[in-house]
Order: structure tokens, then C-alpha cells, then sequence
């Protein structure tokens, strides 16, 4: 290092864990960032000031002026410009020695190993079903780490997925959801300070991955509600995920359409609705019932009611079928799946 970069990343350096020896792991480092919003801003910002050697940004967005009380990077100057191009020049002028590649281009299938596969870490802080699931698949291919992030409202969850050996993110969420099920989070509302607390977890997240201090997020999955400033971190290994033997005393539960539920009604036989979307497509749209999203209901089975019939529901059928293996089934109680139409109405 000379003169300048000592003087640079003096205050981290002298942190005994990170030293000299971390600060070169830093600066040897080719980190890629899926996504330059709410949580790749702050993320992109503290790793570039970090000194890490080489940053991809992958995002095919233009700066809107709903972007703006999260996405730290940006103002209104920039409205209308390829957020990937925008942060390589503003993020230059912040450290000029990080060598910052845009690619102003949506991550897909015929485009994702190549552009991942020259990368040490990818950090996920995409807002979408696909891109997740792309991203943690390429990553498990090509044996790369995964930094992963997520909000909605004012909640977010942190995790580190595929490190040494550790699971990855279908550990978690086995099946995505069907193409017409997926809707950009940013239609759920989100608290500007939250991406910006969970981006730079995620930047720290990274800086272990890379130096190898500290203790990371694989294997566990941190949620940080910031309304009540309660944090949990929930472990979880592919092992039990993965290889969760199948109960064959369970039947596959009957498939339903709307017109049932209305027979139903007519006739007041009782029933319990549970939607297992995310809770702001419940909010959005729903036909009543109670919003457990999917990867809660384990731990939220006592709003089970007692009813005879159970009806999971979602836009295509996929978590719902999911959501009837999760639960116990009791006897003489019948569990039936729905897809819901699209404007979620009775």
C-alpha cells in the first residue's frame, strides 16, 4: 500500500482482528452487488470506503422519485438515469482507487454465471422472487458465497448463504414462487432507515466473508424489526431443510376454486382462510382470513383455528401446497388449497 491508502484505512487497520493482513484480503477482494436501491446503496457506499479491489454493480433501473427517501446514493438530479452507471461515478469520487464495473443490464439465466463467476462474494439485494433464486443457484453452481438481504415494511432479514459449506437460500425457501405470483417489494412500503441499517449488516456481513474474522450469518437468519427494535436470529441447516423425510400419512390437499368458498358461505359451513403471501400482497388484495406469510407459519401454527376445513391460499397454488406439509394434521380435519383470483375478491 503506499502513503495514501495507509493513511486511508488507518483507523480499520488498527483493529487488531482486521490488521494489515485483512486490510490486503480487502483490497485483493471482487465483491458483485445484484441491485443499486435501498440495500445496495448503503452496502455499495461502506464497501467502497472499506478499500475493497473490485466492485460489480448489476442493475437495470433508472432512478425514480420514489427511490429517493432510501436510495442514498441518488437525488433528483439524477431522475431518469441507469442507477448502475450513476453509482459507479458518484462512488469513484469516493475512492477512486476501487476498480467499479457497471452492468446497466437485468441479471437473467444466459447472463448470470458469466457475469458472477469473476466475482468472490455476490451480495443479493434484489426485490424479487426470480433474481433471488437465479443468484443463489448460480452461486451454489459456481461455489461463491452469498450475502443475502430483504425488507419489507419495517422489518428486514440478513443471512449468508453457501459459505464454507453452509446452506444457501432454497435451505430456507425451497420453491420459488410461480412467475405471476412475483411483485416487486417495493409496492409493500418500507421505512427509509430500514434498508439503510440491513445494507450495511450486509456490507459487514461481506467484510467477514473476506477476511475471515468475526463470526458470520451462515447457517442463521437475522430479522430486525425496527418498529420494536427486536431482533431475532433463527439457525437453520440444509440437512433438515433438504432432506425432511416425507410423511406418507399425509394426504395431498384438494385444490379448490373460489366458487367453493361461496358454496361454502351459503350453506354457513365454517372454514379458516390462512393467505400465505407476503403480508403486503394480503393488505393489497385478500379475501379475508388471516395473513401468515409462508416461512412464518411453523412458528404462528397456534392461529390455527379449530375448524374443520383449512383453506391455504396464495396466487398460484405453489406455497399453498408448500404451507400443507408444514403443518400437523389433525384428525378429521380436511386442508384444501386455492388460487386466488386476480383481483382477490369474493
Amino acid at each position: 500500500m503506499n502513503t495514501a491508502e495507509l493513511k486511508r484505512y488507518d483507523r480499520q487497520m488498527i483493529l487488531p482482528e482486521l490488521g494489515l493482513d485483512g486490510q490486503l484480503k480487502l483490497m485483493n477482494s471482487k465483491v458483485l452487488v445484484v441491485g443499486a436501491g435501498g440495500l445496495g446503496c448503503p452496502a455499495l457506499l461502506y464497501l467502497v470506503a472499506a478499500g475493497l479491489g473490485k466492485i460489480g454493480i448489476v442493475d437495470h433501473d433508472t432512478v425514480d422519485e420514489t427511490n429517493l427517501h432510501r436510495q442514498i446514493l441518488f437525488n433528483r438530479n439524477d431522475l431518469g438515469k441507469l442507477k448502475a452507471e450513476l453509482a459507479v461515478q458518484k462512488l469513484t469520487q469516493l475512492n477512486p482507487d476501487v476498480h467499479l464495473v457497471a452492468y446497466p443490464l437485468r441479471l437473467i439465466a444466459a447472463n448470470a454465471r458469466e457475469i458472477i463467476s469473476g466475482y468472490d462474494v455476490v451480495i443479493d439485494g434484489s426485490d424479487n422472487f426470480s433474481t433471488r433464486y437465479l443468484v443463489n443457484d448460480t452461486c451454489v453452481a459456481l461455489n461463491k458465497p452469498l450475502v443475502f438481504g430483504s425488507i419489507f415494511q419495517f422489518e428486514g432479514q440478513i443471512a449468508v448463504f453457501n459459505h464454507l459449506k453452509g446452506p444457501d437460500y432454497r435451505s430456507l425457501y425451497p420453491e420459488p414462487p410461480a412467475p405471476d405470483e412475483v411483485q416487486n417489494c417495493a409496492e409493500a412500503g418500507v421505512i427509509g432507515t430500514l434498508p439503510g441499517t440491513i445494507g450495511t449488516m450486509m456490507a459487514n456481513e461481506t467484510i467477514k466473508v473476506l477476511t475471515g474474522i468475526g463470526k458470520t450469518l451462515s447457517g442463521e437468519l437475522l430479522i430486525f424489526n425496527m418498529l420494536n427494535n427486536n431482533i431475532q436470529i433463527f439457525p437453520f441447516s440444509k440437512t433438515k431443510v433438504k432432506k425432511q423425510p416425507v410423511d406418507a400419512t399425509k394426504k395431498n390437499a384438494a385444490e379448490i376454486q373460489m366458487t367453493q368458498l361461496e358454496a361454502w358461505n351459503a350453506l354457513n359451513i365454517p372454514f379458516q382462510i390462512v393467505d400465505i403471501r407476503e403480508r403486503y400482497e394480503f393488505e393489497e388484495n385478500n379475501i379475508g382470513g388471516i395473513s401468515i406469510p409462508l416461512y412464518e407459519l411453523s412458528s404462528q401454527l397456534d392461529q390455527l383455528a379449530d375448524q374443520p376445513k383449512i383453506v391455504f391460499c396464495c396466487t398460484s397454488g405453489l406455497r399453498s401446497r408448500i404451507a400443507v406439509n408444514l403443518i400437523p394434521q389433525k384428525n378429521n380435519q380436511e386442508v384444501f388449497t386455492l388460487i386466488l383470483p386476480q383481483d382477490c375478491k369474493i
